[in-house]
């Protein structure tokens, strides 16, 4: 009989490229790991891994028992969620993955309030980017995430991973009280051609928002200090070393040294999401966190 676990650790192995990378993602030892893999060489009969250089790669056999690996364990966890359905028990571990500012100003009262109502079940949560917690969720790292989406910046969704949608967070223009354009009711990317932006580094989904905001204005947005974390943009434009496009969700409060002024032209609106494999869309501490965001919109 094939060994489940030692499936997941040599499916881990193929997720991360290595059996270190897959131990701290399964919070095992690299030793287990290997030891895992090499009873399952042991029951199966054939080679799953070889070495590399200084590294290990799947061999034939080990990339079809990954592949065909694929639905049953999907079943086997479907199966597990329905049977909690059944028995209507909210139990067990929930792993979270969410980006920063739904993390302040969604996940961590939400997940307090879900955690008061169901005390036999364990909640987790680690920051991400979205494309990192789809990878997640999609690799069975995690088992929801909270992901947002900027107007036609794409974000690829696997088939077998369902999409919930959750709210609209705007985003404002954050200007110095002193700034020229601190009095004025809307901008457009055409008014910020000469500004200096602080903004996400180019590789998050929000600076690449910021650079297709300047599409038919003949100029890119000019960057000048990058941060990615929003309360280090606010801090850099309260100190008048720039402008910043912040989100409301979880934004700090802007004092009386900033502004927010809204954009048009187009309107700078992400969609908040929550991604979940669609075979544990019975579960039921996932559909208790799902109701809990979704009422907390």
């Amino acid at each position: 009989m094939i060994d489940l676990d030692a499936v997941v650790a040599l499916r881990a192995v193929a997720t991360h490229g290595s059996v270190s990378a897959a131990a701290a993602s399964l919070d095992f030892t690299p030793s287990a790991v290997s030891q895992q893999i090499k009873r399952l060489e042991r029951s199966t009969g054939v080679p799953l891994l070889e070495r590399v250089g200084r590294g290990v790669v799947l061999t034939r056999h080990g990339r079809h028992l990954v592949e065909s690996s694929t639905p049953l364990l999907a079943g086997l966890e479907e199966l597990e969620s329905g049977l909690h359905r059944q028995a209507r028990t909210v139990a067990g571990r929930l792993r979270v993955a969410a980006f920063s500012t739904a993390i302040c100003g969604l996940v961590a009262p939400v997940v307090r309030d879900v955690l008061d109502a169901h005390p036999d079940l364990a909640v987790t949560v680690s920051e991400r980017e979205p494309w990192d917690a789809v990878d997640f969720v999609a690799t069975d790292q995690a088992d929801l995430g909270i992901v947002h989406q900027w107007g036609d910046v794409p974000l690829v969704v696997p088939d077998h991973v369902a999409i919930t949608p959750l709210a609209d967070d705007r985003a404002d223009v954050v200007v110095h009280r002193e700034h020229p354009l601190a009095g004025r009711d809307r901008l457009s990317p055409r008014d910020l051609i000469d500004e200096g932006w602080v903004a996400t580094p180019r590789s998050t989904i929000c600076r690449q928002w910021l650079e297709r905001m300047y599409v038919g204005t003949g100029h890119l947005p000019r960057v000048v200090h990058e941060s990615w974390e929003f309360d280090a943009h606010l801090a850099m434009v309260r100190a008048r070393l720039g402008i910043a496009l912040v989100p409301r969700l979880g934004r700090s409060p802007l004092g009386a040294d900033l502004c927010a002024v809204q954009m048009h032209d187009p309107v700078p609106v992400r969609r908040v999401l929550a991604v979940h494999r669609r075979s544990m869309t019975s579960s039921p501490a996932l559909g208790a966190m799902l109701e809990a965001l979704l009422a907390a919109r």
